[in-house]
């Protein structure tokens, strides 16, 4: 099936609020479990999270690994308006910076990260080779790159089969989302090739689950 994109940003109240209050335990889980899984040493230093939405991820990140601190980069301010509340919830307000920003265009300091992590913002970007040349821009020389994604189905009925699998339960915005989301991702092939161009061919990528690639390694 070819890709249809869908909109970069989701810069809507009721969509943000929806993200906000929406159960992801099981995929947010699992990105932490796999990157445990990946990188085998604890995490110090600054953490770069880009496109981190609601921050759901980037607190299950900091309270994994206390003993760093991130930045977590989104381009909506509504989804950044929950991502701080979540954050004063937490306690984590004087360990996790949210910065409003879009890439390209916003200025993020060369080599400072001592980690990077991406959790579906790939499917959003039309130019995807956006994300991988942050990310070489961003961060340090040999340091942990983790990134998770959907991955586009075979065609739109298996797209409307994990939508009813996955997201029955879910208002019906985030039923929409997800399935236009699924339309919107790459395959396995496209990543590979995005890869290759942006010279990080070495980064491993691996099918998770019936909906879900990661991209992980060293930079």
């Amino acid at each position: 099936m070819q890709r249809i994109p869908e909109a970069e940003l989701m810069e809507g109240e009721e969509q943000a609020l929806a993200y906000a209050r929406a159960n992801f335990d099981e995929p947010h889980a699992m990105f932490i479990r796999l990157f445990q899984e990946a990188v085998d040493h604890d995490i110090t230093g600054m953490v770069l999270d880009l496109g981190c939405g609601t921050a759901d991820i980037t607190v299950r990140f900091a309270k994994a690994y206390p003993q760093c601190r991130l930045d977590g980069i989104d381009g909506s301010k509504s989804m950044l308006h929950h991502a701080h509340e979540l954050l004063a919830q937490s306690n984590l307000i004087d360990r996790v910076n949210l910065i409003h920003g879009y890439i390209p265009g916003m200025s993020l300091s060369d080599r400072h990260y001592d980690a990077v992590i991406s959790n579906s913002l790939l499917h959003h970007l039309q130019d995807p080779m956006v994300l991988w040349d942050t990310i070489r821009q961003c961060a340090k020389p040999k340091v942990p790159v983790f990134v998770m994604d959907l991955l586009r189905p075979e065609d739109e009925v298996q797209a409307n089969n994990l939508v009813e699998e996955n997201a029955a339960n879910e208002p019906e915005i985030l039923q929409r989302d997800f399935y236009n989301s699924l339309l919107a991702a790459y395959s396995i092939d496209e990543v590979k090739d995005q890869l290759r161009q942006s010279r990080l061919e070495h980064l491993a990528v691996k099918i998770v689950s019936d909906r879900h690639f990661i991209v992980s390694g060293y930079l």
